[in-house]
């Protein structure tokens, strides 16, 4: 059982990581927002493509209808916490109990 505890253990550690460096993206994306980047820039493209997608549904749920502020990273990032609280906490709880 202890083999499916260390699994269970390292898929949480690897999400953990996932999840922070898309908070990381996420934080620069929208940073680099701020001053009007060169969309031909191939770091830019990188990080708009790798947040859009998460940005995109949360931007069509919350309307920005006269509102000059995009609060979809905001909300993004709020959920990236639960998740790794909740989600990765919870993996981690279950991978001790395995032992």
């Amino acid at each position: 059982m202890f083999v499916l505890a260390n699994f269970i253990g390292a898929v949480a550690i690897i999400l953990k990581t996932v999840i922070n460096i898309l908070i990381g993206l996420i934080v620069i994306s929208a940073v680099i927002s701020w001053v009007n980047p060169d969309p031909y820039n191939p770091i830019v493209q990188f990080l708009y493509r790798t947040t859009e997608p998460i940005l995109r549904p949360i931007r069509r749920l919350i309307p920005i209808r006269g509102v000059p502020i995009d609060f979809s990273p905001m909300i993004a990032i709020i959920i990236l916490f639960f998740l790794r609280l909740f989600v990765i906490g919870s993996l981690m709880d279950w991978s001790i109990r395995l032992k």
